[in-house]
């Protein structure tokens, strides 16, 4: 029955409308995931592991401040300065600006509607461990919608656009700050705590997305190479590379096309070409290292 279930799913993909709804419904269960993670798991344990989330904590234990409006004090903030820094980037697609902005404002009003929960263990290693699976489990479905919680992940990008490191540098250099600031208010134990979840919380994104690895190779085979190519430089904005390739039954000429993304762009990815060609044959595989344009200096 669900195998019939899905081969219907897959001859008919959603419409429009029905994916946007999907995308909308992702950001909020992943943002409510996340923010259920944060009260049970890290802040009755003090993981700051990184992110607004991480400072909200800090400010709690250091001035007594609400954690969600903490989160809401920086969110909107770095939200407004991304759309006037990053400009097209962040807004050039409204639907991916209003998917952010969304999270940015759903995922603090969980935290404060659910910050009377009972902790679910006051063992700092297993609230690390937990609540980077948490954590990682619903950024990761937020990612999946081509969306994001903002916080200091637009606070990398802007420091991207403007210095030129790699953004996975700028992440770790903000996520890097807080976990460090931790240190000289919780102990460096729990900064070290903080580092278990702030890694556990990436291989989970990973997980949820499509396995391990920063960044992901795909490899796809359409009767529609060219508008799938299209598709790909113009709306996920990565290069693609045309290879030959010939059927190993029909020995018939098979286009074959090549392109390496960011982890958070792979449902981006399958979603341009799911919506050209339904039945296009696409392999993803990890990517452990890439030098290049778009990627890491060499």
């Amino acid at each position: 029955m669900m195998k019939k279930m899905q081969r219907r799913m897959e001859r008919e993909p959603l419409s429009p409308i029905q994916r946007i709804i999907f995308e909308f419904g992702h950001v909020l269960v992943g943002s409510a995931i996340v923010a259920i993670a944060f009260n049970i798991f890290l802040l009755p344990n003090q993981i700051a592991s990184g992110g607004v989330s991480g400072i909200s904590i800090i400010f709690y234990s250091v001035f007594g401040f609400e954690p969600a409006f903490t989160q809401w004090a920086f969110n909107i903030p770095l939200f407004v300065a991304g759309v006037l820094l990053l400009g097209g980037s962040l807004v050039g697609s409204i639907l991916y600006g209003t998917k952010t902005f969304v999270g940015t404002l759903f995922l603090p009003f969980v935290v404060f509607v659910t910050r009377d929960l009972e902790p679910a263990t006051t063992d700092p290693l297993l609230g690390a461990i937990f609540g980077g699976l948490g954590v990682g489990l619903g950024l990761g479905i937020v990612f999946r919608s081509n969306s994001s919680t903002g916080g200091t992940d637009l606070a990398a990008q802007i420091i991207n656009k403007y210095t030129g490191m790699s953004l996975g540098g700028c992440v770790f250099l903000m996520d890097g700050l807080v976990v460090a600031s931790s240190a000289f208010i919780f102990g460096f134990e729990y900064a070290l705590y903080a580092l278990i979840g702030l890694f556990t919380t990436g291989k989970t994104i990973d997980l949820v997305q499509v396995g391990f690895g920063y960044s992901k190779m795909a490899i796809i085979i359409s009767e529609y190479e060219e508008e799938v190519k299209q598709g790909i430089l113009t709306k996920v904005d990565r290069g693609v590379t045309k290879l030959d390739g010939y059927g190993g039954y029909t020995n018939q000429e098979r286009p074959v096309l090549m392109v390496v993304v960011g982890r958070n762009e792979v449902a981006k990815l399958k979603q341009v070409v799911q919506t050209i060609d339904p039945a296009a044959f696409v392999v993803v595989s990890n990517a452990s290292e890439v030098l290049g344009k778009g990627f890491k200096n060499q």
